[in-house]
């Protein structure tokens, strides 16, 4: 439980928070219903699938780095 309040923790939660939300943006359903707002709290899962979307090389590289350092470095 200490893992959650680290800040490698903290990446590998971003991590998995952008590469979620910009994989539910290519389901036509969710789309519409989750990231339908550009404000707010719900603006937050927008603004990641957009991170997650424009910037897909640097986030794929970042997960592969982290699961390589997560696996066998820590």
């Amino acid at each position: 439980m200490a893992n959650v309040y680290s800040f490698d923790g903290l990446l590998v939660f971003g991590l998995l928070f952008i590469c979620t939300c910009a994989y539910l943006k290519k389901v036509p359903r969710v789309k519409g219903w989750l990231l339908a707002e550009k404000r707010g709290v719900w603006g937050v899962f927008f603004k990641a699938s957009v991170i997650g979307t424009r910037l897909h090389l640097t986030v794929a590289l970042s997960c592969v780095t982290m699961a390589f350092y997560v696996l066998f470095l820590k």
